[in-house]
């Protein structure tokens, strides 16, 4: 039983402050913006990037400070072919489950391993305080949720249901949400390629989020 939105409900984004984004705008060049949550990680992440170069693709890697200085070496490939990375904590620690003080300090300690100004939490748990706190601290961040979850970190369902979850709801503008970690590795690495050819198929361009 799946207990969390593959698609995200537009009730939910308008709870959350207007700085948020969910989603893309679509412009003349129709575009979509695979994202990847909890690397870099030694054999998921090289899957992923040597997935994305046989497509010309583009992409944003929300990066766990922790997992940025034990695989330094991975970080810096993300960055050499022209990726995106982004902020996803320190040790992933949920908003809901910290203090202020300690979630904004652990995020804070990933961003001096980690370049852009972009951020996500994990699990997609911040409290609205959280978020004002961080906007306030820092006005040109931009924090990104995502329109699609492909619930490749759910072991309960299979690499054929994970792909559907993206290739169902998958459209311009959308921002999906992929792992590149162990734990969601045999869902990701069966629907990973089969959304790159879909979006190849519908001559949508794969693009990293704007920082």
């Amino acid at each position: 039983m799946v207990t969390y939105w593959v698609k995200t409900p537009q009730w939910l984004k308008k709870l959350f402050p207007k700085e948020i984004i969910w989603d893309m705008p679509v412009g003349n060049e129709p575009a979509v913006y695979l994202t990847f949550d909890d690397g870099p990680h030694p054999t998921a992440t090289a899957f992923v990037l040597d997935e994305l170069a046989k497509y010309n693709a583009k992409a944003t890697f929300f990066c766990v400070g922790n997992n940025v200085v034990l695989h330094n070496e991975m970080y810096n490939r993300i960055l050499a072919e022209g990726h995106v990375t982004g902020n996803h904590t320190y040790d992933h620690i949920s908003g809901w489950k910290n203090e202020n003080f300690t979630y904004l300090k652990n995020i804070t300690r990933a961003a001096q391993v980690i370049s852009n100004k972009i951020f996500r939490p994990p699990y997609g748990r911040i409290k609205l305080t959280q978020a004002r706190k961080l906007i306030n601290a820092h006005p040109a961040w931009k924090i990104y949720m995502w329109d699609i979850i492909t619930g490749d970190f759910d072991k309960n369902i299979t690499p054929q249901q994970c792909a559907a979850h993206a290739l169902n709801h998958i459209q311009p503008g959308s921002i999906i949400v992929f792992h590149d970690s162990e734990k969601a590795w045999e869902r990701m690495h069966f629907a990973l390629p089969k959304v790159l050819e879909h979006c190849k198929a519908m001559g949508w361009q794969l693009k990293a989020l704007p920082v």
